[in-house]
């Protein structure tokens, strides 16, 4: 079973089993959560889409705070004196599906 479901503004597809890396959700290690944005489901050669999706995906927190890869922004102007550094690194949760129901 395949679905595919939006978490925080994106969409990704999962399959139950699946182990990933989402933006930041609320909650602590071993909550479980629900995601009802389902925006499509196929099962066994049936494809569901649109408004007649009525699934559910059900997940496990795995950890809840994963900090991903250290971005640098930097900006220079050649013979001005201009130097500027920003960094960040996107902070995510790592889930795994428990059910597509």
């Amino acid at each position: 079973m395949l679905a595919i479901v939006k978490i925080a503004g994106q969409q990704f597809k999962v399959s139950v089993g699946q182990n990933l890396y989402v933006p930041h959700l609320n909650g602590k290690t071993g909550d479980k959560v629900e995601f009802n944005e389902v925006l499509m489901v196929a099962d066994k050669g049936t494809i569901t889409a649109g408004d007649a999706v009525k699934a559910t995906v059900k997940a496990e927190i795995v950890n809840d705070l994963v900090q991903g890869d250290k971005v640098i922004a930097f900006k220079m102007k050649r013979r001005k004196g201009f130097r500027k550094k920003h960094g960040h690194r996107t902070q995510y949760s790592h889930i795994k599906i428990e059910s597509i129901a």
